[in-house]
């Protein structure tokens, strides 16, 4: 995994509140860099660089490191690995992710729980792929 890069981007869903709890508390290490949130319902660069790479930001967060884009549960893996042991979260965010096997089962789970939560507030989806009917959860 690329380390020591000044910016690095965590590109999620604001309008879900445990996506936006999640990133939020989420810290890594200041060796690793500055981490920045990235809103995906917004335009901006980064969310070009992942519609043209076919990356579907409803099914997954991505985080951007140098030019690497990890996506979905690699994304939550490598954001394990870089993180700070400071708070209870963080270290349990460590413990649990650090694991690609753990990240990999774990993963799908909380993203159906997301999509559910999504459409019991009934929000639309982002579909930064453009597929048709692909507007609600």
């Amino acid at each position: 995994m690329p380390t020591l890069h000044s910016d690095i981007l965590l590109v999620y869903d604001d309008e879900c509140p445990a996506c936006d709890n999640y990133c939020r508390m989420v810290r890594i290490r200041d060796t690793v860099g500055t981490l920045k949130l990235v809103n995906a319902r917004k335009s901006s660069a980064v969310m070009q660089e992942i519609t043209h790479h076919g990356l579907d930001i409803d099914q997954g967060m991505v985080l951007k490191v140098g030019d690497v884009l990890y996506y979905g549960a690699d994304a939550i893996h490598a954001l394990s690995l870089m993180g700070s042991p400071s708070g209870v979260f963080n270290r349990l965010n460590h413990w649990v992710f650090r694991s690609k096997w753990r990240a990999r089962l774990l993963y799908p789970l909380l993203r159906s729980c997301r999509n559910l939560l999504l459409k019991m507030l009934r929000k639309t989806k982002i579909n930064n792929l453009g597929l048709r009917g692909n507007d609600r959860f």
